[in-house]
């Protein structure tokens, strides 16, 4: 609502430019998708490698409902 709310302002106070934003805005969200596409991926594999590397501590400790 606050960006509506903004570019709305932007509209009354520079018309062509808000205008220019419109129309780049879905362009520059599709050229960015892969790079977020990436950014997910990489924050997966460094999920797993935590996830494989605390695994033998989790197995030690037991099962949580045992413990007091």
């Amino acid at each position: 609502m606050m960006t509506f709310l903004l570019w709305c302002l932007l509209l009354v106070l520079c018309w062509p430019l808000a205008l220019l934003a419109l129309i780049l805005y879905p362009i520059l969200w599709i050229l960015l998708l892969p790079f977020r596409l990436v950014g997910i991926t990489v924050t997966a594999v460094f999920d797993l490698l935590g996830a494989v590397l605390s695994l033998p501590a989790r197995i030690l400790r037991g099962p949580r409902h045992l413990r007091a």
